[in-house]
């Protein structure tokens, strides 16, 4: 039998600080948006960058710590699948929307410390899925 994987790991920075809700049984979902760059020379000598912005959400106790410590601009490292969503507005006209479900994150800058202690990696892992 055959077996598919799903699985995405980015690192980049955070776009916009971490939006939290509430889902109507109560359990914690974060979003927020990551961006991914990478740069490369033409044959010309010209360099070029490109930007790849990333919707991830997290569930659960992974969703209260990602609001509690993430900030715009924050290096991280994510760790989830790909998700495809669809819907169809009001007016009938058709959406999609593809995110990484976050099932671990990690804060890879330094903290901002106010002595001069190394900052420990911190590794925030979120077991359960939300299905």
């Amino acid at each position: 039998m055959s077996r598919g994987l799903n699985k995405v790991m980015i690192i980049g920075r955070l776009g916009r600080d971490p939006e939290m809700r509430y889902t109507p049984s109560g359990r914690p979902v974060t979003t927020f948006s990551v961006a991914t760059s990478r740069s490369w020379n033409t044959s010309d000598g010209e360099r070029r960058t490109e930007t790849e912005w990333f919707n991830v959400v997290a569930w659960g106790s992974l969703a209260e710590i990602c609001k509690q410590y993430l900030t715009k601009n924050r290096l991280i490292y994510v760790e989830g699948r790909l998700q495809s969503r669809h819907w169809e507005d009001t007016d009938g006209n058709k959406h999609y929307s593809t995110e990484i479900v976050a099932n671990e994150m990690i804060m890879l800058d330094e903290k901002r410390e106010t002595n001069n202690e190394a900052p420990e990696e911190e590794i925030i892992e979120e077991d359960e899925y939300p299905f």
